[in-house]
């Protein structure tokens, strides 16, 4: 996890959305090879029959200055030991898996961005958090144990529910929608409803799509495995899971005393 060289395999499968066909074809060669061979732009742009601008920009897109630093951090990357291939049905398989959400959201987790969500919780008059299925467990999670320490806020998981609160949104709240897909229809509009109220909106997904930036103040990436959203091995919401351990994390660090003695006082309460 300490390692100079994170892995920059989970910022290219969040920008894959937005890629050309060509820049997709540059993808799908750097999410699948696994041997060093001669990387530079030259050599690589007759590789693929493109052109070495292609390659700029597909580095750019997924978040680097140029292609030299998306190769460098690249080649270091393949000399870690990485396990991306489709994992198989035995226990040791779903360790391995958790092990690589473990290191993809270490290789996702942007400190000051997570230093935002927690101000915006802090400053927030209400804050709710919404998801359908999986993500809405999630969510109800994050209420449960954000309520323990004073926040107030809460967990919406039916899509009416979600349609109705949108519009009640004000300036003061901040409202945070799950979905791994980046595609859940209701949980994309209470965003944009909130958003259009004043609300602080926040998105929470494996998918990054820049449609997303017109109503969404942060856009949270969290990671995904081939098939992850539909459970075939472990539950899909591990990645939303250790966000809101993150968060909750950062926001305990501000004022902990004071949580520290509303969570003990919400144990005595439970236990009577």
């Amino acid at each position: 996890m300490n390692s100079p060289y994170k892995s920059i395999l989970p910022k290219i499968e969040s920008a894959y959305q937005k890629l050309t066909q060509l820049e997709k074809d540059v993808a799908d060669f750097f999410l699948t090879n696994r041997q060093i061979v001669d990387f530079s732009s030259k050599a690589m742009s007759k590789r693929l029959a493109i052109s070495e601008a292609t390659l700029s920009r597909f580095a750019k897109k997924c978040g680097f200055r140029g292609y030299r630093e998306f190769i460098y951090l690249y080649e270091g990357s393949l000399n870690q030991s990485e396990l991306y291939d489709t994992v198989a049905q035995s226990s040791t398989s779903v360790f391995d898996a958790y092990q690589i959400l473990l290191t993809k959201s270490d290789s996702l987790m942007d400190k000051d961005q997570m230093s935002r969500v927690t101000e915006m919780l802090t400053l927030a008059r209400r804050t709710s958090v919404c998801g359908k299925g999986i993500s809405g467990y999630a969510a109800m999670e994050m209420a449960h144990r954000f309520t323990r320490i004073g926040v107030d806020i809460n967990a919406l998981t039916d899509p009416e529910m979600m349609m109705i609160q949108a519009i009640m949104r004000q300036e003061e709240d901040v409202t945070i929608g799950f979905s791994l897909s980046g595609e859940s229809r209701e949980v994309l509009v209470f965003l944009e409803e909130s958003k259009k109220r004043g609300a602080t909106t926040v998105l929470v997904t494996a998918n990054h799509n820049e449609l997303h930036e017109r109503f969404c103040d942060e856009i949270v990436l969290v990671p995904s495995l081939k098939h992850l959203d539909r459970g075939n091995l472990i539950s899909p919401q591990f990645p939303l899971l250790i966000f809101i351990d993150m968060l909750y994390a950062s926001y305990m660090e501000l004022d902990r005393p004071r949580k520290t003695k509303l969570y003990d006082a919400t144990l005595k309460v439970i236990d009577r």
